[in-house]
């Protein structure tokens, strides 16, 4: 590799980060000295300065940058790295003429074997103060102590160079000069970008300021990103140009070698509507996988795709309607969404609590900075006295944010923030109610038998030995003590967030980096990643050292053993085969009962059948689950002891071919077919039942939009419970259903059923936050078994259980986390 092309590896990575950040504000240009040619605005205006090339002007860089940069070669003509530089600065000073406030760059790159023109230093590092342009000089093969690296017998020309260099930075206000293999070994590094966004102006209010605005509070504020979440760089797929012949288009390069055009692909949207789903009767469109009625081990038809395809027709983007997933329906929405809430933009403060109730789960998003106008003291002022009134009194703000007017609105919490020169507020996103979802597990430590008793040793509680096993085991896993020492000789933290990267974001970009800059990848293979990025992914080994007797004492507590894989067996053909379960050691610790069934009795008559007039043995043939599995031959003979009641058992009864008609001995005279005869020998076993026959289809008696039917009340509320994000719903639709038999005819034939609805029902919503739904049921309960026609009795049954089934109470519900508006005293004069 040739200097040329170690230093244009830097350039590519440097003009690449440019493209990956994709700012418009990011620009570059290329000027060369040295070249074989002389085109640059200085040799234009006043001649000179021969051999220095603008070779890209500036502007934003894309793909045919990095073209160029790769078509660079040596050349024969030495140059001067002064007049390069003199070129670039004026070329950047007169395409900035305009752009005051931005950043000004140069970076040069040389081996420094070429002699240069030192005269005159001076004035080139007061025009570069005055334009505050940073100069960095990246040199191939220069001395550096970080690496470290000296280069042995250097030639006079690089010894003079490299120390001018270092005399030329020294005089600049933002200097440095560098080795190119440091360079190349830093920009590898993965980086975190610093966010500098806009500030955008809105409104921050405190209190209403439309129908009281003698008692609210309006700050002109600013916002800005405070944190910003990146994601990686999504992938292009590119594939060959083909021109109107379908062959792949060709061009030739400068040197006559042709070569593929690749075209980026765009992604094109079709809609196709299934014709053969069934619609029910409000023309809703019926959503389930084709595949769910497939059973464990069936075949899909060939041709089953083939149809489905057949059903499919296209449509336009015009005439489809936006529709809502709702349960099992699509609910239709023409205007494309349904209407908005009115909002106003601006920062509305809706309440104030203490900074140590927040739960740190609750923030969500990314974090805005949300200061003072700059331009209005009389705004920061007042600015500066919410926060540090939040600050004096430890506590935070609840606030809802509109980002524009008609826009959602979006809920959270601000932070007072001090700083030594600025007071601040930070802002940070929370969920809505309806975005949270609480799950109830029971208790690990409080097990309660079903007679009420506190059980004190159970498999499922541990013993304080296992206890402090387990302390030990965490305290040695400790890492706050097991990073480098500082300064005084003290351990630090291993971990450091600041140093810790995301993998897949930086090693994407060293992939898509390193594609563009080696031509091949194939001889030039991706280098593995950069050792930061890997910092934590092993824990350090003097951690695991430590904790490796702590572990060992966690292993013999607790009983730990390693589950070996069990490899599932070929099923034989044509058996049809149910889901297999996994079968542990330890099945009795999470199933107490285990359902034991007697089947020796069974098959023991079975295989007692005799033929009634040969006295000949009948051929039994079993074949049952265990047999499959490869279970002992006495099992198959005797049946198994601990086989569950659900396992099916078949049994075929083979007959010798003389002895067929012996069971067809009398003809029913309606059908025209024989049937046996009744067994008249005493002891002798009845003949092998037939399979039972599929049950009837019952209708669950749900309505329309409903998720608890009639038929079933109690068993579908369960059912539903188990899912977890539809309890409201089940709560809904489980009032709708009691109260809708309750005022039935006969419906004192299910009202104990409905006592037990009421009773799980109550339970369900004291501890699943459903507390107002419930106090809201009951009155409605009520009031429509009190009218006529009505059920007064069984308001009669729920008053008599008492205080345990009336309203919810705020005493009952903070044992569990809520709130409720009834008192105890009006709970309890509810059912007097």
């Amino acid at each position: 590799m040739t200097h040329l092309e170690y230093a244009l590896r830097f350039v590519k990575l440097k003009v690449q980060e440019m493209i990956f950040n994709g700012r418009k504000t990011d620009q570059c240009g290329v000027i060369t000295f040295g070249s074989e040619e002389t085109d640059n605005i200085v040799n234009d205006k006043n001649g000179g300065y021969d051999n220095v090339e603008e070779y890209i002007a500036i502007g934003q860089p894309n793909g045919d940058t990095l073209s160029k940069i790769d078509d660079l070669r040596p050349s024969t003509v030495a140059g001067d790295a002064i007049d390069g530089l003199i070129v670039g600065i004026e070329t950047q000073a007169e395409y900035l003429s305009t752009k005051k406030t931005w950043t000004r760059k140069i970076v040069l790159l040389t081996n420094a074997e070429c002699p240069i023109e030192v005269e005159d230093w001076e004035a080139i590092v007061k025009k570069m103060n005055a334009l505050d342009i940073s100069l960095t000089i990246v040199g191939i093969d220069f001395d550096d102590e970080e690496l470290p690296f000296t280069e042995p017998n250097k030639t006079v020309h690089k010894t003079a160079n490299e120390s001018f260099y270092h005399q030329l930075t020294s005089g600049l206000k933002s200097g440095i000069v560098g080795n190119c293999t440091f360079a190349l070994q830093e920009i590898a590094k993965p980086d975190i970008k610093p966010v500098r966004s806009t500030l955008m102006g809105t409104v921050l209010r405190l209190g209403d300021v439309e129908t009281s605005a003698e008692e609210a509070v309006e700050i002109l504020v600013k916002t800005s990103k405070c944190t910003a979440l990146t994601r990686p760089k999504s992938w292009k797929k590119y594939a060959l140009r083909e021109d109107d012949a379908g062959q792949a288009m060709l061009i030739d390069d400068t040197k006559n070698d042709p070569k593929v055009v690749y075209t980026p692909l765009k992604m094109q949207t079709e809609y196709y509507v299934d014709r053969s789903s069934e619609e029910d009767k409000d023309g809703d469109v019926k959503m389930e996988d084709d595949e769910t009625n497939l059973l464990d081990g069936d075949v899909k038809p060939k041709d089953q795709e083939g149809k489905k395809e057949d059903n499919l027709e296209k449509v336009e983007k015009e005439e489809l309607v936006r529709g809502f997933k709702y349960g099992t329906t699509y609910t239709p929405c023409p205007d494309g969404q349904f209407p908005r809430l009115h909002t106003t933009k601006g920062i509305d403060i809706c309440g104030f609590f203490p900074a140590k109730r927040f739960r740190r789960e609750l923030s969500m998003g990314e974090v805005q900075y949300i200061w003072a106008d700059p331009t209005s003291p009389q705004q920061q002022v007042a600015l500066s006295s919410v926060v540090q009134a939040l600050y004096e009194k430890g506590a935070v703000a609840i606030a809802r944010w509109v980002s524009k007017d008609e826009m959602d609105p979006k809920m959270g919490v601000l932070f007072p923030e001090v700083f030594d020169k600025v007071e601040c507020l930070l802002w940070v996103q929370m969920p809505f109610a309806d975005d949270v979802r609480r799950y109830t597990f029971a208790s690990l430590d409080n097990l309660v038998s079903k007679t009420g008793e506190q059980i004190t040793k159970h498999p499922y509680i541990p013993t304080e030995i296992q206890l402090d096993a387990m302390d030990n085991f965490v305290d040695a896993m400790d890492l706050m003590t097991a990073g480098e020492k500082d300064e005084e000789g003290n351990r630090t933290p291993w971990f450091n967030p600041a140093d810790s990267y995301n993998p897949s974001i930086h090693r994407t970009k060293q992939a898509m980096f390193h594609c563009a800059v080696v031509p091949d990848i194939t001889t030039n293979p991706l280098p593995p990643p950069h050792p930061d990025l890997l910092k934590y992914f092993n824990p350090p080994k003097k951690v695991l050292k430590r904790a490796k007797g702590a572990a060992e004492e966690c292993k013999e507590v607790f009983k730990v053993k390693e589950v070996p894989k069990r490899v599932a067996k070929a099923g034989a053909k044509g058996v049809k085969k149910g889901h297999d379960h996994a079968l542990e050691d330890d099945d009795m610790l999470l199933l107490d009962r285990k359902r034991e069934v007697d089947s020796k009795a069974g098959l023991k008559a079975a295989g007692s059948l005799m033929d009634v007039d040969s006295a000949q043995p009948l051929e039994l043939v079993s074949v049952s689950p265990a047999k499959e599995k490869g279970k002992g031959k006495a099992a198959d003979q005797e049946g198994s002891d601990t086989e569950d009641e659900d396992e099916d058992e078949f049994v075929a009864v083979s007959l010798p071919a003389e002895n067929e008609e012996l069971l067809l001995t009398r003809k029913d005279p309606a059908a025209g077919v024989k049937t046996p005869k009744p067994s008249s020998h005493r002891g002798a076993a009845p003949l092998p039942t037939p399979a039972r026959s599929v049950s009837p289809q019952i209708d669950p008696g749900r309505a329309p939009g409903r998720i608890i039917g009639s038929t079933y009340p109690l068993k579908d509320f369960e059912k539903n419970l188990v899912q977890g994000d539809v309890v409201t719903k089940a709560v809904e639709d489980l009032c709708e259903v009691v109260v809708e038999i309750v005022l039935r005819p006969f419906a004192s034939r299910r009202s104990g059923e409905m006592i037990e609805c009421l009773k799980v029902l109550r339970d369900t919503c004291l501890k699943e936050d459903e507390i107002d739904a419930w106090n809201a049921f009951l009155p409605n309960l009520k009031e429509k078994c009190l009218q006529k026609p009505g059920n007064p009795e069984f308001w009669d049954e729920v008053k008599a259980l008492g205080r345990d089934i009336s309203l919810i109470s705020n005493k009952e519900a903070r044992k569990y986390g809520g709130a409720a508006s009834v008192s105890e005293r009006r709970a309890e004069e509810f059912v007097a």
